[in-house]
């Protein structure tokens, strides 16, 4: 109810009646109290408001249990994000319900219960099977005696700026590699001088010794050819976002090897790290745009030539170092030194470097992205970068990353692998360049096979029909006129659903993949692959495929 006071304002009235009785157990009246309760209609009134904003937040709020994961909030946020309602939602396992891998569940709430909080990405499921990027924010609740309770989760889709920011890395990349042009045009001529004159020797009668020593200079400037193509295309169309534990020294060595091929000669390149060196956690491809985007950079600052460092150390940041560079926290890091003898940066620009857009090269050599998308790979990969310059003598940048100071790999030592020999199986090689069918066949007739050719799909299916009881193992390519290797792979599937097949390709199937190993493929070759890998892939297949006859 609501009463008015003396002064014409009202407030509200919680009342009870009771019955007043005489001492013989007759009514004689009526007892009524009146309560005020201004302060606890306020109070519910706030409630209510604070419900209905949560509801009207365009971010996913969940509460969730901190033990059984069972969700008991779901606001209308959380609705439009993951397109269950809140009736669905509630009483689930936050885990089971919306992410990809509920196991990764475990490392939130085990981090929660040790600081009180978690930050960090993860990839989420939505109802109708949609894979959502979740930037997500989960806080410990605790009960009346300090006992965790609940967990407090805020989620905000970002798989649109996701999408976004790998445009633009790709668009980045692009650019750097269009800065890199000349240096690999330079660089193939360079490979296919040699052998052009190579080839024209080896018509000639040659003794033995020269013979080898000019097939041995063909295979090293094919292979350097081959690296620097591989190179090229995997920094191009590298895929972002997917993290996994990273050797530092291997992307040193890749991004020194691609230095010193493409970079002026009067540049001296050199990498520098000790034996064991720390592992961190990141994707491989944003770390190399970053060592190649500050090595370009080294590059320009260059222009007379000089010396180009990259090194590697680890380094353990302590709550005084943290204290003293915003941005970082105590704990194992791994350094990327990425140091030239270069112009230098003039101090009253120094602040400036790091700004989107800010460039100090000629109109059309740069477009000032380069430095504004290291930070930015490195602060999604939880570290940060400090910059030291002096005019006239050179600048050092330095990238610290989180390290797991427990993963210490150096790679495995390089062997020289048997050549696995055929017995006599038949392999149909199926390719469209005339000089690969020639000598693939050549090769593995040499190491044991019997093998038929076909250079299209439709002259594979001839073969295979005549042949099919003596055809073992099919090899090929993906990427033909007519009929590509994945329709080739499904008629040879309807034929013969047991015989088993590798297909091989200069470019990523990634599209193909999944269909072609339903349809009976059992290993991708990446062109150009070489003797060793087409012979254990040939032996690995057909073994397993004997195997499983059994």
């Amino acid at each position: 109810e609501v009463f008015w006071r003396k002064d014409g304002s009202h407030f509200p009235v919680e009342y009870l009646a009771a019955p007043m009785r005489s001492h013989l157990g007759s009514i004689i009246g009526t007892v009524v109290t009146f309560r005020d309760i201004t302060e606890r209609s306020r109070a519910e009134a706030r409630i209510r408001e604070q419900a209905d904003l949560l509801d009207h937040a365009h971010d996913a709020i969940i509460v969730r249990d901190t033990y059984t994961r069972k969700i008991s909030f779901w606001n209308h946020g959380a609705e439009s994000v993951y397109g269950w309602t809140a009736a669905e939602a509630v009483g689930c396992d936050i885990g089971k319900l919306i992410f990809t891998d509920p196991g990764a569940l475990d490392a939130v709430t085990a981090q929660l219960l040790k600081t009180g909080e978690w930050r960090g990405e993860h990839h989420h499921v939505s109802k109708a099977g949609k894979e959502l990027n979740i930037s997500g924010r989960v806080t410990l609740l605790r009960d009346a005696s300090g006992n965790p309770k609940s967990a407090l989760v805020i989620n905000t889709d970002i798989t649109e700026q996701k999408k976004l920011e790998q445009q633009f890395l790709r668009a980045q990349r692009m650019e750097s590699i269009g800065t890199l042009a000349s240096g690999v045009a330079h660089d193939l001529n360079n490979i296919l001088s040699p052998i052009m004159m190579s080839v024209s020797m080896l018509r000639d009668e040659l003794p033995l010794d020269l013979r080898d020593r000019i097939i041995s200079t063909i295979e090293k400037s094919a292979q350097r050819g081959a690296d620097i193509v591989k190179q090229v295309v995997s920094f191009a169309r590298g895929v972002e976002g997917e993290r996994m534990l990273v050797q530092p020294i291997h992307l040193i060595k890749e991004v020194a090897e691609f230095a010193q091929q493409m970079f002026p000669k009067s540049i001296v390149v050199r990498p520098r790290y000790s034996d064991r060196i720390w592992v961190v956690e990141g994707d491989p491809t944003q770390l190399h745009q970053v060592l190649l985007n500050l090595c370009v950079n080294a590059r320009d600052a260059m222009p007379n030539g000089g010396k180009l460092t990259i090194a590697l150390e680890n380094f353990t940041v302590d709550e005084q170092y943290a204290g003293m560079m915003p941005g970082s926290q105590p704990g194992p890091y791994v350094i990327i030194t990425v140091s030239d003898t270069g112009v230098g940066i003039p101090s009253e620009l120094i602040d400036k470097i790091f700004d989107p857009f800010f460039t100090t090269k000629e109109l059309g050599k740069g477009t000032g992205l380069g430095l504004s998308t290291v930070v930015g790979i490195v602060k999604n990969h939880g570290g940060f970068v400090t910059v030291d310059s002096v005019e006239g003598r050179g600048t050092t940048f330095k990238v610290f990353l989180p390290a797991n100071s427990s993963a210490v790999t150096t790679g495995p030592a390089t062997e020289a692998m048997p050549l696995p020999p055929g017995h006599g199986e038949m392999v149909l090689v199926v390719d469209d360049e005339q000089s690969i069918l020639l000598i693939t066949q050549t090769m593995l007739e040499k190491h044991g096979y019997r093998v038929v050719t076909a250079a299209d799909g439709t002259g594979a299916l001839t073969l295979f029909a005549q042949q099919m009881n003596e055809i073992d193992v099919v090899l090929t390519d993906v990427s033909m006129p007519f009929m590509d290797g994945t329709g080739l792979a499904r008629v040879l599937k309807r034929m013969s659903p047991l015989t088993p097949m590798i297909a091989c390709s200069g470019q990523r199937e990634e599209a193909h993949e999944a269909e072609l190993k339903d349809l009976g493929v059992k290993v991708f070759l990446r062109k150009p692959y070489n003797t060793v890998e087409l012979l254990t892939a040939l032996r690995s297949v057909l073994d397993n495929h004997a195997g499983d006859q059994k």
